[in-house]
């Protein structure tokens, strides 16, 4: 399939398995089904999106959720302390929670709370994270949903919105799902014959990683003939897009995020993404037919959206001299009209 018949088959719009499903007053177990929630950093649209699409099916839960803070170090402290709560369901949220929770395939968790079944989202690359060996038919008592677009296809959109013979990546190397993404990035810049710059984020002594100098790489990868500059999905740089947007936009370098936050409040161009809220809509779908229906969550696909997003920051797009999507795609993009990154709101 060619970039446009992706782009026109793909854009805009809600997974049709996350809809409500008209569910009838589900059966129950007694009393409300327990959910322990476990966060990264706090509650996003996901999460929002997965408590809503329960109300609307008539679902009674009782929902502990828990934040670690950035750290996904307290998950175990959290299993522990969260046993007495016993839970019906576990969701969890990123790579790195999920890990801290499920084990690898190979390499299962063992906690008091190893029998739960889990609902993951959102997770970029399970199967190259190794939580799973396969997307289906996998056998572990877990399930979930996959926010991220694929490299390939992204990258392809990108082109298509701006050719380029250069782009730069900035990373976190201590990040699994941002260094998978990582590789697909190089082979797509090996096939396609474009340059690939690279700027991995610093490390402390410990090895965690450091936001120095970031604004020096985004000014660097531009000196070395960047024309794009490509945010992975990659939890700690989200973080720093506060501080990635203003650079970029000061060196007139176009960016592309691979997820929703990066375009809606992260300051970049565009992205083609799956958005936060249809995400935990969908993620909510696979909790009720564990919960509700009994299914095992072992019989759940891990899936994505079937349709997706191609957003672009208007006023982004304005302050880098009118860098507006190509007419083909005007028709299925999502505008957002929200202030570049170091400029004030009108």
């Amino acid at each position: 399939m060619d970039r446009r018949q992706f782009i026109g088959h793909g854009l805009a719009g809600l997974s049709a398995a996350a809809a409500a499903q008209g569910f009838a007053q589900p059966a129950s177990p007694g009393r409300p089904y327990r959910i322990l929630m476990i966060t990264f950093r706090g509650e996003t649209d996901i999460e929002r999106g997965f408590r809503s699409h329960l109300a609307s099916a008539g679902v009674a839960v009782e929902i502990r959720a828990r934040d670690t803070r950035q750290d996904v170090s307290k998950v175990a402290a959290i299993l522990r302390e969260e046993a007495a709560f016993q839970p019906d369901l576990i969701t969890t949220w990123g790579t790195g929670v999920t890990l801290a929770v499920t084990g690898t395939h190979d390499a299962p968790a063992r906690h008091a709370l190893s029998g739960v079944p889990v609902v993951f989202a959102p997770v970029a690359l399970p199967v190259q994270a190794r939580i799973v060996p396969r997307l289906a038919g996998h056998g572990r008592p877990l399930t979930g949903v996959v926010h991220v677009v694929p490299t390939e296809v992204q990258l392809r959109t990108m082109q298509s919105y701006l050719p380029f013979t250069r782009f730069g990546l900035i990373y976190t190397p201590t990040e699994p799902n941002s260094m998978v993404a990582v590789g697909e990035v190089r082979e797509f810049a090996r096939q396609s014959g474009t340059q690939l710059i690279e700027r991995p984020l610093r490390l402390s002594a410990a090895g965690h990683p450091l936001a120095d100098g970031i604004e020096d790489m985004v000014a660097d990868l531009r000196r070395e003939g960047a024309q794009w500059l490509y945010l992975p999905p990659d939890t700690f740089l989200g973080s720093l897009f506060p501080r990635v947007a203003p650079a970029a936009l000061a060196q007139q370098l176009p960016t592309f995020g691979s997820t929703e936050l990066a375009v809606r409040s992260g300051g970049a161009l565009v992205g083609l993404v799956c958005r936060y809220t249809s995400v935990g809509q969908l993620a909510a779908a696979k909790a009720i037919e564990i919960l509700v229906k009994g299914r095992p969550a072992s019989d759940l696909p891990i899936e994505t959206l079937k349709r997706f997003s191609l957003m672009v920051n208007m006023d982004v797009a304005r302050s880098l001299g009118g860098l507006y999507p190509p007419i083909e795609m005007l028709n299925q993009a999502e505008f957002v009209d929200q202030a570049a990154p170091g400029r004030p709101t009108s």
